[in-house]
Formats: structure tokens, C-alpha cells, sequence
């Protein structure tokens, strides 16, 4: 017992030493997320421990990267101290308004977080000095070790949550809400860490340490993932024959079926490629010869399907990284078909490189590029349509509501990337002045709209998604769940609040005796809205009134208004109560 102990101790000691960095990361993502859980940050708060998460979070892959190019070429601490530098530089890639973070950040983060991964697959077998063998033994033992430590993470977590759940009611003990939660990221995160450490024991030299090809993993490829791809070329190839004979354009998810069949068909050739110089018949071995041959006409439906939507839309990020894979693709292929010697390096390196060219190179990254042409589309949008005047937007022409719709979602688009000085070129003054004031500005700019489409056009639901309000000039904070009335006393006055809903709805606020009929505001707010059918984003909806001895403003999350009996009625108010 003392000696298996002892050895359990010495391996703890043993990973202490070699992974400091990437433990120190795990425990600090963990611990920034508790925090947030425990404390409930306002939203200020919130995006900077969010901030923090994320980068804590890719030092985990990171640090475990660079603690592998490190061990190979015996410098660590160098390596480790750029990784640092790294990633304080990339806290400062987010921007410091949580109202500008859009869905640009989340490409950056997930391309990021995808880099630092591959990263870990090439970085210590960069050189070509270095054995493909060993290359392939060493992401092997990565890929079955993560592939082990989902498995103990998962086994681990939920014996600890049952655990948890056993003693709370076997012995009518009362644990926080949150430890569940609290439970399930501490060890799906630190302890996966810990796990996955643990099975890579000393590093890179256990890990691309040669040895049998396991059993389980040959089965595998052999008989569920090779036969699954090749029911998928089969159904692509039938879809690519019906393109043909009816002549008609490619769907866009055709896209995302082709680059999936890709991908994991790739992934099943690495993960079988010690077999391919088997001499027995097998079809792993048809597989590996024909596999890049079956790629050629998708890839050609690829770079259709693609150029369909570019030429119809313009690039955007998510379309600017389908193209740009597609091209990594085609490079695969054209490499595994021309080069005798091919080294399966190529793959991971080459997309690591593909990655980061859409990152950060000048001009052509997908940001830049999807700028570009979403401004170039609008352009083009304006003059067709014959909407600028002067060189202004006249938003009182008359156009279909298809054009609407585009403009507007152009608009959206360019302002979350703000690119507002581009937009303004555009605008007269009494929209600048809009656009600086309100964040959905774009909603429901043109004024005069022919609606083509047969829509249902007697609900309205006007709703914002803004959480956070300043609280600093109110002492009080009252909230009625799904909109419905409530009593209370502050400072000796009693406030009681009753509403209605439907076609007679009434919204009353009551002091003491003085009382305050707010439906005519409500009706009067919704009346801007009444071209607009089905939801309408406002930046703020809220209504703010005086009484003698206090101001309130009442804030709806929603409202919903039926517009064939002018019936109304309220989701989740909040009245935040100053007393004068």
C-alpha cells in the first residue's frame, strides 16, 4: 500500500515539475468561472472575468505546446515566457466595451483555439530531421489519451455529483445551489487537465515512443468509421448526378457535408497510416489510394456551391473560412496525389499556416475581406435600387420589402463590426445622429415599404436585449414576474401596481393616493412600430415616470402587441423606484 503511494506521489511530484504552466492555466480558468458563478459580476465585470477566462483557457493548449517544442529543443523557459507574452497580448485582441464584441471575436477566439491545438500536434516534429514514425506515434498516444480522459472525466464527475446528491438527501443536508455547477467545472476542466497530464506521464519522449498499433483503435477505422465515410462519398456522388441531370445550382450546407466527408476522412487516414504498408488485403489499404481521387469532383462542387452564395451575398467570415479551407483542401489533395514521398506533416502544419493567414495577414484576413465586400455589396444594393439622392440614403423612396430586409441587414452587419464611418458616408444628418444615440438604429429605417411576402402582420412583440441599467440614482428595485401586478411599502408609502391584458389592457402605477395611468405611453411607443410585423429589437424599453415624491421607471423585457383588437400584455417588469 505505502509503496503504491509512493509511486502515486512521485507522479503528482513528477507532473508538478514538468506541467507548472498549463496547470496553473486550468486552475485559473477554473477559478475565474467560480468566481463569476459565487459573486454574479454586474455586466462590466462580467466581460472582463470573460475576457480572462478565455485567454487562461487557450493557455491550457498553449503552454502544453510550447512545453513540447521546449522538451525537444531543451530551452523551456524561453518558450514559456513567449507563451506568457502571448497571451497578454491576446486579452488586448478583445475590445473594451463589451458592446462591441460581436461575432468577429467568437471567429477569432474559436480560429485561436484551433491553431493552439494544431500547434500541439506539430509543433516538437516541425524539422524534417525529425522521424514521421515518431510523428505518428506521438499524436497516436495524444489522441487515445484524450480519447481516455473523456471517459475518466466523465466517469469522475458524475460519481462526484451523485455523490453530492446522496449525501444531500440520505442525510438531509443543504449544499449551495451552485455546487453542482461548481462541481462539473472543476473537474471537466482542472481535472481533465490533471487526467490528461497524468497519461502523458513525462512528456514528449513517453509519447512518441514506438509501440503495437492498438487493437481497438484498428477496429475502429476498419469497420465503423471507413464504412461510414464511404456511405457518405456514395450519397454525395448521387447528389452530385442529380445536380447534373437537373442542371440547377448546389445547396449552400452542401458545403458543410463535403468539408465533414473531408475532415474525418483525413483524420481516418492518419489514424490508420502505419497500415497502409500492410501486405494483406484490406480495405483500409483501397481506402488510403482512392480517398484524395474521391475528393477531386466534391471539391469542384465545393468551389461551385461557394461562389454561388459569394456571388449572390459577399464574403462574410463564415464564408470567407469555407473558401479558405476549400484551397487547404485542394492543396491536400494536389500534394498527396503528386508528391511520392508526402509526408502526412504536410496536414496539420499547412492548416496551422491556412488558420493563421485568415488571422492576421494585412488586407486579405477574413475580417478585412468580409469588410470589404459587405461594404462593396451595399454600394452595389443602393445604386440598383436607385436609393441614394445627392449622395445620401433617402429612406422615404419606396422599395419592396426584400431590399429592406438586405439593406438593413447590411447596415447590422457593418455596425457590429463597427465600421460606422463607412455607413455615415451614406447617411444624412438626422440618421448619423440616430445611429450615435441608438445601437439598433438600422431597425426599421425605410418609411415607406411594399410588403410582396404574405405576412402576418397583426402581432408585434417589441423587445430589447439590454441587461444592465444604472441603478446609482434609484434606492429601490421591484420586480413582477411575467408582467403582472404587485404591493409594496417604502418609506411609509404604499405602491401598488395592477394591470390588465388583452384589448381593454390597463397599466396603473398608485402612491398612496396619487396614481399614474401608463397605457396610453405603452400604446403611443408601439404606434412607431406599426408597419413592422412579427419582432422588433429596441436598444431600450423602458418608461419613465414622475409622481410628487418619487420617479420609477419601468422596464418590460417584452411587450406584445395584437394589432386586429389593439390587445396587449407584458413579460417580466422591473421598476427601479427614486425617492425625491
Amino acid at each position: 500500500m505505502n509503496e503504491k503511494l509512493t509511486v502515486i506521489l512521485d507522479k503528482i511530484k513528477t507532473l508538478l515539475f514538468n506541467y507548472p504552466l498549463v496547470l496553473l492555466m486550468s486552475l485559473a480558468t477554473v477559478s475565474i468561472i467560480i468566481f463569476g458563478i459565487e459573486t454574479d459580476p454586474n455586466k462590466e465585470n462580467g466581460y472582463f472575468l470573460m475576457r480572462l477566462g478565455i485567454v487562461f483557457s487557450l493557455g491550457i493548449s498553449s503552454q502544453f505546446a510550447l512545453k513540447m517544442i521546449s522538451q525537444r529543443l531543451k530551452n523551456g523557459i524561453l518558450w514559456q515566457i513567449a507563451g506568457l507574452l502571448f497571451l497578454i497580448a491576446f486579452y488586448f485582441v478583445f475590445p473594451k466595451d463589451e458592446a462591441n464584441f460581436s461575432e468577429v471575436y467568437a471567429f477569432k477566439i474559436v480560429t485561436s483555439f484551433i491553431l493552439s491545438h494544431l500547434l500541439v500536434a506539430f509543433i516538437a516534429f516541425a524539422k524534417k530531421k525529425n522521424s514521421e514514425q515518431n510523428f505518428w506515434q506521438y499524436n497516436k498516444n495524444l489522441f487515445i489519451n484524450l480519447f481516455l480522459t473523456a471517459i475518466f472525466t466523465g466517469v469522475l464527475t458524475g460519481g462526484v455529483e451523485l455523490a453530492i446528491l446522496a449525501i444531500q438527501e440520505l442525510f438531509n443536508y443543504t449544499f449551495k445551489d451552485t455546487i453542482y455547477l461548481e462541481t462539473f467545472v472543476t473537474l471537466s476542466i482542472f481535472g481533465s487537465t490533471f487526467i490528461f497530464l497524468l497519461f502523458n506521464e513525462t512528456g514528449l519522449d513517453s509519447l512518441e515512443k514506438e509501440g503495437d498499433y492498438p487493437v481497438v483503435l484498428k477496429f475502429f477505422t476498419q469497420f465503423i468509421l471507413i464504412p461510414l465515410l464511404i456511405i457518405y462519398v456514395v450519397i454525395l456522388y448521387f447528389y452530385c448526378l442529380k445536380i447534373i441531370t437537373n442542371w440547377q445550382l448546389p445547396r449552400g450546407w452542401v458545403s458543410y457535408l463535403i468539408l465533414a466527408y473531408s475532415l474525418v476522412g483525413i483524420l481516418a487516414l492518419l489514424l490508420v497510416h502505419p497500415l497502409k504498408k500492410e501486405k494483406a488485403k484490406s480495405w483500409i489499404i483501397i481506402f488510403n489510394k482512392i480517398f484524395y481521387y474521391t475528393l477531386i469532383p466534391l471539391i469542384v462542387l465545393l468551389f461551385i456551391a461557394i461562389f454561388t452564395r459569394v456571388l449572390q451575398y459577399g464574403y462574410t467570415e463564415a464564408r470567407y473560412f469555407v473558401f479558405l479551407i476549400s484551397i487547404w483542401l485542394t492543396s491536400v489533395v494536389l500534394y498527396f496525389v503528386f508528391v511520392k514521398k508526402a509526408s502526412i506533416k504536410f496536414i496539420p502544419i499547412s492548416l496551422f499556416l491556412f488558420g493563421l493567414f485568415a488571422l492576421i495577414f494585412p488586407y486579405f484576413n477574413a475580417f478585412s475581406v468580409s469588410k470589404r465586400s459587405q461594404e462593396k455589396e451595399l454600394k452595389q444594393l443602393l445604386t440598383e435600387n436607385k436609393l441614394v439622392v445627392n449622395g445620401k440614403i433617402d429612406f422615404n423612396i419606396a422599395v419592396v420589402d426584400s431590399v429592406k430586409y438586405e439593406v438593413e441587414d447590411k447596415f447590422e452587419y457593418l455596425s457590429k463590426r463597427l465600421d460606422n464611418d463607412y455607413l455615415k458616408t451614406f447617411l444624412d444628418a438626422k440618421t448619423k445622429s440616430a445611429m450615435d444615440k441608438d445601437k439598433y438604429w438600422y431597425s426599421d429605417v425605410f418609411k415607406n415599404v411594399k410588403y410582396t411576402e404574405k405576412i402576418d402582420n397583426t402581432y408585434l412583440r417589441i423587445y430589447s436585449n439590454k441587461n444592465a441599467y444604472e441603478t446609482k440614482d434609484y434606492q429601490y428595485l421591484l420586480k413582477s414576474e411575467y408582467g403582472g401586478g404587485l404591493e409594496s411599502d417604502i418609506n411609509k408609502d404604499k405602491i401598488k401596481i395592477t394591470n390588465s391584458y388583452g384589448s381593454d389592457a390597463t397599466f396603473e402605477i398608485k402612491i398612496n393616493e396619487e396614481s399614474k395611468d401608463i397605457m396610453p405611453l405603452i400604446k403611443e411607443f408601439c404606434k412607431k412600430y406599426k408597419n413592422s410585423s412579427k419582432d422588433v429589437l429596441v436598444a431600450d424599453l423602458s418608461i419613465t415616470i414622475e409622481f410628487k415624491n418619487y420617479k420609477i421607471k419601468v422596464i418590460f423585457e417584452s411587450i406584445n402587441w395584437y394589432k386586429n383588437d389593439d390587445s396587449y400584455n407584458f413579460n417580466n417588469i422591473i421598476y427601479l423606484v427614486k425617492a425625491k
